[in-house]
């Protein structure tokens, strides 16, 4: 029996379009998100005051409920930076470079090298740890700058990112607004992460390849150069450590996140406690790298190397907390933080949008795939990759709802699409880390990653439809 759709949901409706438009527009969503939730309210209470504190309240739920997630990253970034003014995060990966010996190798090894830190460090401070040490190997063994900018691209700003298995930040995001278990959407996204992985980064590789071939791309004298993070502002109190203790190190740090991801399979540790685990190593590792490193000062760098990490994880979910903040009334948040309004017997708004829906327009599969994947792309448009990923999880809720099934595949789908987009693979200004790193135009990056990241999208997109 069809549910009884009130005003309510037509109004959210009407600003998740509005929303879209707005993403397309590439402007930033704040204000009509904050106009949203003011309308909601008034809607349901017609209380201006109340209304007034519920975007307030919206916010505070939104933080609360991506607080671990923000932890993470910046306890991350803290540690990164940590390591990046030890030298331990050269020592780290410099075993890889004594497998580049051709082109074609510097683009695999340093591509997987990337996903691998990626996964546990995040694609921002990994670009400039692997553009470091692994950039000058690949110039002298004729991979240009270019080639390896879209490696450590694609690889970690796309793989990596879109999957984030470990840190689990944007699975986070995306199982919230579809009301799934982090767990449900990371077991999804697993075979879509890598078939639209090995997709774009193969025809990638070929493009490369061919324009290597031509003539058309080749190394340049003004490449060669050493390549430095030019963003550490804090390595120049640290005490330098003998190469033997870096590499002691280096391996005592992989050890113990290799006996974490080795704890997270025995235990079943996913979500939450994966995500605690992980923090917990990152911060004992901050700790023990930094006092070692900058001896009396320690203790005051651990505090700036944490503000540093909490600048960045601020900075990066800044934009989200709004568009979360609107798209959790949609689901159980509606209920916690307005909590009157709907009919008897509702599920939420979008549970409600999506059970109406499946009455009026039969939907398949392949409808809700290249949905998804479409309104990936657009909240990719903004450069983040992460601002509009809730949106995603919303719109594959509403279509798994009307279809009866396959609502964490098409959630999966629509984080994908969102990061390959707009996490650091196509959209040009999110491309400016590793095209600053490798000193190349990060709209000439972005032309070139067009062809591959579309190919992977159509790809990816074709499995999940067969998979719903």
């Amino acid at each position: 029996m069809p549910v009884q759709l009130w005003s309510l949901h037509w109004v959210y409706l009407a600003f998740v379009l509005g929303i879209v438009i707005v993403m397309v527009m590439r402007r930033d969503t704040t204000l009509i998100c904050v106009a949203g939730i003011v309308m909601l309210t008034l809607i349901a209470t017609g209380s201006l005051p109340q209304a007034v504190s519920v975007v307030f309240n919206s916010f505070v739920y939104a933080i609360s409920e991506l607080l671990g997630t923000i932890l993470i990253i910046s306890v991350i970034i803290a540690m990164s930076k940590a390591l990046s003014a030890s030298g331990i995060s050269d020592a780290m990966i410099a075993p890889a470079a004594s497998l580049i010996k051709t082109p074609s190798m510097a683009y695999w090894v340093i591509g997987i090298v990337m996903m691998l830190i990626s996964w546990f460090f995040w694609p921002s401070p990994a670009v400039a740890l692997v553009g470091a040490v692994l950039l000058p190997v690949a110039l002298k063994v004729g991979l240009p700058a270019m080639g390896v900018a879209i490696a450590m691209n694609l690889f970690g700003h796309g793989i990596a990112l879109s999957g984030d298995f470990i840190i689990q930040g944007a699975p986070k995001l995306t199982a919230d607004a579809a009301g799934l278990a982090v767990r449900e959407v990371v077991a999804a996204s697993v075979p879509l992460v890598f078939i639209c992985g090995i997709v774009t980064t193969l025809v990638a590789f070929w493009l490369l390849r061919r324009d290597l071939q031509r003539g058309s791309l080749r190394v340049e004298s003004s490449e060669i150069r050493k390549v430095t993070d030019p963003t550490d502002s804090l390595s120049s109190s640290a005490t330098a450590l003998s190469p033997h203790l870096r590499r002691r190190l280096a391996l005592a740090i992989l050890i113990l996140f290799a006996i974490d991801v080795v704890v997270m399979v025995v235990a079943r540790l996913q979500g939450g406690e994966a995500t605690a685990l992980v923090g917990g190593t990152a911060v004992i590792i901050l700790l023990l790298v930094s006092m070692l490193t900058h001896k009396h000062r320690g203790l005051e760098k651990i505090t700036e190397y944490l503000i540093e990490g909490f600048q960045f994880g601020f900075r990066v979910f800044g934009p989200v907390i709004p568009i979360a903040a609107f798209f959790y009334l949609g689901d159980a948040g509606y209920f916690e933080i307005i909590g009157t309004g709907l009919p008897a017997g509702s599920q939420g708004l979008v549970n409600d949008l999506g059970i109406a829906l499946a009455h009026v327009a039969p939907l398949n599969g392949g409808i809700g795939a290249v949905t998804l994947t479409t309104v990936g792309a657009i909240t990719g448009l903004d450069g983040s990759g992460f601002s509009g990923i809730s949106l995603a999880g919303s719109v594959a809720k509403l279509f798994g709802t009307a279809i009866g099934h396959g609502t964490a595949t098409l959630t999966a789908l629509g984080q994908i699409a969102a990061i390959w987009v707009g996490g650091g693979a196509l959209v040009p200004w999110a491309l400016l880390p590793a095209a600053a790193i490798c000193g190349v135009d990060p709209f000439d990056m972005a032309r070139r990653n067009l062809i591959p990241v579309v190919a992977g999208l159509v790809v990816t997109t074709i499995v999940a439809a067969l998979i719903i």
